[in-house]
């Protein structure tokens, strides 16, 4: 699953990004970050509306060490293909790194 959290009042979603990072990975230093998208629909399964805003980092460093064993029980970097997803975190990959389409 790809890091989340909720925004505090009066916190920026930026800010809100930087925080949450920083709560459950502290070793992790992100570069500049943009927004990507933000996506505002309603899951097919459960009718429960979503809300999520979608950063992409310039660069990332540091190590995935995990800073509140609660929050996150193991961090890895791993490919965009092959993991399990919820359907956002699902939605966030096909969008990042569609399927190449191969010539008939």
């Amino acid at each position: 699953m790809f890091p989340g959290g909720r925004k505090r009042a009066r916190e920026s979603e930026k800010d809100c990004l930087r925080r949450e990072i920083k709560e459950e990975l502290p070793k992790l230093k992100l570069g500049r970050i943009s927004l990507w998208k933000e996506v505002k629909a309603r899951n097919k399964r459960s009718g429960r509306k979503m809300s999520d805003a979608i950063f992409i980092a310039k660069s990332a460093k540091g190590r995935l060490a995990i800073g509140d064993k609660k929050e996150i029980d193991r961090a890895a970097w791993q490919k965009p293909r092959g993991i399990r997803l919820t359907p956002t975190s699902r939605y966030i990959r096909d969008r990042l790194f569609p399927r190449k389409r191969r010539r008939s």
